[in-house]
């Protein structure tokens, strides 16, 4: 780890105190807001946990380049100050290799895992190294052109323009060494020793027009945690949530559903 300690991250808690527990994790450059349109729809069903990585939104930006052990170790820190033992974790992007560490880590706390657009290993480094230093050195709106045109499919991002827009603000706002520190933890990342470990129940989900983490690497996930399943949204980028939130949004319920069913 690059960071001995954790960071006391942005949070919001919501649902019935009784129910089970969801935690959704944002994707790099966006913050938990990421959620608004499956939030409603969960929140009646789970004890809802959103939360900002380091680096991100309303979370502390700590000196250093970032590792995602970092970044989960955080998590985990927040779940012991919740009270939270037992959970099931969504993640999108950087937020899904966040859930794959978790899931593999500490495999007695997730009770089921939803991964969406991410990948076990993400190159090329001198993609992650170049982003790195227009973060730092010109700032954000330098990247915001580049970067959202990877998140929409072209046809959702001349038809949707305030929700593009929405996603970009997150990206503009957020901080420019957050940003930086967090790809450098998905320049070095390598989680697919890992993954043969995870025994929660996971749901990995696609888009299938997605240039920054394509289907097939969603198969490669798939193929290497024990009883995964597979879906992919079709025409649909990277951030398959906003673009289709309804088909993520159920792909979700469903596979949780065997949670709530317990709970009655």
């Amino acid at each position: 780890m690059t960071e001995q300690t954790t960071v006391e991250l942005h949070h919001i808690l919501d649902g019935p105190e009784d129910a089970p527990v969801l935690v959704m994790a944002n994707s790099l450059g966006t913050t938990l807001r990421m959620w608004d349109d499956q939030a409603p729809e969960l929140r009646e069903r789970f004890r809802l946990l959103r939360y900002d990585h380091r680096g991100h939104g309303g979370s502390p930006v700590p000196p250093g380049l970032y590792e995602i052990e970092d970044l989960g170790r955080d998590a985990l820190a927040l779940f012991d100050r919740l009270g939270i033992e037992r959970f099931s974790f969504c993640g999108l992007s950087i937020g899904g290799m966040v859930g794959m560490w978790l899931a593999s880590e500490a495999p007695e706390r997730v009770e089921r895992l939803v991964i969406c657009c991410t990948s076990a290993l993400l190159g090329p480094r001198e993609l992650w190294d170049e982003r790195i230093v227009v973060a730092t050195e010109q700032g954000m709106d330098a990247l915001v052109d580049s970067v959202i045109v990877r998140w929409f499919t072209p046809e959702f991002f001349s038809s949707n323009p305030e929700t593009v827009e929405k996603a970009a603000r997150m990206l503009r706002e957020t901080n420019p060494r957050g940003y930086a520190a967090c790809c450098a933890a998905i320049r070095d990342m390598d989680l697919r020793s890992r993954l043969s470990s995870i025994t929660a129940p996971t749901l990995v989900i696609a888009g299938s027009e997605d240039p920054a983490t394509p289907p097939e690497h969603g198969e490669l996930i798939r193929d290497s945690i024990p009883g995964a399943d597979f879906e992919v949204v079709p025409d649909t980028s990277h951030l398959a949530n906003i673009e289709r939130p309804w088909v993520v949004t159920r792909a979700i319920l469903d596979h949780l559903a065997p949670l709530v069913r317990q709970e009655r």
